[in-house]
């Protein structure tokens, strides 16, 4: 049996990535593609757990290498427990952010060394990457603007301006760099012009 394909969806908050993602699986599954819709930090029990710590107020806060040492704990929970195993029976795994954030929020964002970031990933990758990657770019203003519409924000969500600025560079410089796995699509478009968009994506390059 082949090794499934990752997909995974980046972009900064409001960007509509959780959306998106179930109009990629049922693409897939259109193909008949096997899928599961998996998401970062999280995925499996024990990556939920860290989740909720990540994500949460703390009144004595959250420095950048606790944050750091906390996504990837998570990251290393979700590859062991539902992301290498269904890779490995032959499933399309779709997952809201991956490794590319870590490199935008902890990297850019909250400005941690390049070579503890890297230093991270070898660890607990051990070379793997997505198969694609496609990145909702879309404006911080608007991106914040969307996720306090919601309301209930996390402690990302509730970042300011210049630090989401931070991120959706990281973002585009990544995509520039690695231009054979991602894909650099306009989030700030109506849901079904983004969908138009995906659409083409996924036909030209899955």
């Amino acid at each position: 049996m082949s090794r499934g394909r990752l997909i995974t969806l980046e972009g900064g908050e409001g960007a509509g990535k959780t959306t998106h993602s179930k109009t990629i699986a049922a693409w897939l599954k259109a193909q008949g593609r096997d899928v599961i819709n998996t998401r970062e930090p999280g995925g499996s029990p024990l990556a939920e757990a860290i989740r909720g710590v990540v994500l949460a107020d703390w009144a004595e806060g959250i420095d950048a290498p606790t944050e750091l040492l906390l996504i990837f704990a998570a990251r290393a929970a979700h590859l062991r427990a539902t992301l290498l195993p269904a890779l490995e029976r032959g499933s399309d795994v779709v997952c809201d952010r991956f490794i590319d954030a870590s490199w935008a929020y902890q990297g850019a964002g909250r400005g941690l060394p390049a070579k503890a970031l890297q230093a991270m990933e070898d660890l607990v990758l051990d070379g793997l990457h997505p198969d694609l990657t496609l990145i909702f770019d879309i404006a911080p203003e608007l991106g914040l603007a969307r996720a306090k519409g919601r309301g209930n924000l996390n402690r990302f969500e509730a970042e300011n301006l210049a630090f989401m600025q931070r991120v959706r560079q990281s973002y585009l410089d990544r995509a520039a760099a690695a231009p054979q796995r991602c894909v650099v699509l306009d989030a700030s478009l109506a849901i079904d012009q983004v969908e138009r968009q995906l659409r083409q994506v996924l036909e030209s390059r899955l």
